[in-house]
């Protein structure tokens, strides 16, 4: 006997389909297009709708309670930019005009996911009128980069909340790192100092503390990050990892003189390959493994000379001085055991930072102003860290080796 087949159960999804797009047949994208766009356009009127009801307190068309005095008012037009482009909506008015829709303002121009994909293309390195073709283009949107700029100041407060949130009271590493950027100031073009700190939590898990913009590249500077820091809960830092740069010892020294300051081991070694060709890079580099991967500082120091007295050393004196001048700041990677020194050498997430801010950099030529400046920046880092920046490599193993070194200075977080 033939089984018969029970009839699906239907929450109702299946009539609004007949309704929007009809019986089953071939459809091309626009014809979907299209029908996403009507669909869209009843449920964004439906919900709005909804919300003048609960405005006025009664359903359409049911009996008005006595007191009451306001009632609806019919429609009115308003088209929004979506992400699908441009969709004339029918909003529904009050006879005292006192409804102020949630979903879309009054005189709101464009959806929030709109937006969100302006500000997601400009952290990418896209210039305003790059954004504005490529919207045309996907979207069939014309907007003018004015209006793009509009969207990306309404960041401004959210930038403001974000450079003063509370800080941890205690980071193990913070690598500092300052960048030139070309911005407008007082009709000339200047080349200006920004800074940035990306630290790694005691979980392992990594953060971006703020980004300030200076006019030179100093210890002054330096302290000014350094008690901003202090201001917002950051009381200890302790180890922090820079590329050498101008006037960082002099400023940790003044303000925080128990931080250890350590060289970047990977900057060290990527200037140093910076002197030699193509064909040079990759023997030079194994030249110098023997030096940072030495067991100590003085077998490290016994590997420089030997470095400095061979073929290499003698090539590229250049690449001898720069690893001596910074050698005060190298040897204290000597004295941690091989789990914190993989966290200290191991920057890939901070070249990703590094690449994208750059991007941002190049394309854009200069900022009009210190602000404009900031924006991108700050949504890049924000882009970055949104879905939780991977916690740093055998950072358990490195994590107990902290709180040996440390002791009270490092409290190991709760699981």
């Amino acid at each position: 006997m033939p089984r018969t087949r029970k009839p699906k159960p239907t929450d109702g999804l299946e009539t609004i389909l007949d309704q929007f797009a009809g019986p089953a047949r071939p459809m091309s994208q626009a014809e979907v297009d299209v029908i996403t766009r009507r669909f869209k356009k009843a449920l964004v009127e439906r919900i709005l709708g909804g919300e003048l009801t609960h405005h006025l307190g009664d359903p359409p068309g049911g009996e008005k309670p006595p007191e009451a005095t306001n009632h609806s008012d019919g429609t009115s037009a308003q088209t929004v930019l979506t992400d699908e482009g441009p969709l004339t909506l029918d909003l529904p008015r009050d006879r005292d005009g006192t409804f102020e829709p949630q979903l879309i303002g009054k005189h709101e121009r464009r959806f929030t996911g709109f937006d969100d994909q302006i500000l997601a293309l400009d952290p990418r390195g896209m210039t305003m009128r790059e954004i504005q073709a490529f919207l045309a283009e996907m979207d069939a949107v014309e907007v003018s980069p004015d209006f793009m700029s509009t969207v990306t100041d309404a960041v401004h407060a959210a930038v403001t909340a974000w450079q003063s949130r509370p800080l941890e009271p205690t980071y193990p590493v913070v690598f500092f790192d300052a960048r030139r950027v070309k911005i407008r100031d007082d009709a000339t073009v200047r080349s200006k100092a920004v800074y940035l700190a990306l630290a790694i939590v005691p979980d392992g898990s990594r953060d971006s503390l703020g980004i300030w913009i200076e006019q030179t590249e100093g210890a002054k500077s330096w302290m000014k990050v350094f008690t901003d820091l202090k201001t917002r809960g950051s009381q200890d830092i302790l180890m922090a990892i820079t590329d050498g740069l101008k006037g960082m010892s002099e400023a940790l020294a003044a303000i925080d003189p128990t931080t250890t300051l350590q060289t970047c081991i990977v900057h060290l070694l990527r200037q140093s390959l910076a002197v030699a060709n193509g064909t040079e890079r990759k023997p030079l580099a194994v030249a110098l493994r023997p030096i940072y991967t030495a067991a100590s500082a003085d077998a490290a120091a016994a590997a420089l000379d030997v470095f400095e007295q061979g073929p290499w050393g003698t090539r590229f004196p250049t690449v001898v001085a720069s690893w001596r001048r910074a050698w005060p700041h190298v040897i204290p990677f000597f004295a941690f055991p091989p789990a914190i020194r993989r966290v200290i050498d191991t920057t890939n997430a901070l070249e990703s930072v590094h690449a994208r801010l750059r991007r941002i950099i190049k394309t854009r030529g200069h900022f009009p102003n210190d602000e404009a400046a900031t924006k991108p920046i700050w949504l890049a880092l924000r882009n970055i860290t949104a879905g939780g920046w991977k916690a740093a490599n055998d950072w358990h193993l490195a994590m107990n080796q902290f709180a040996i070194l440390y002791e009270d200075r490092f409290t190991v977080p709760r699981t």
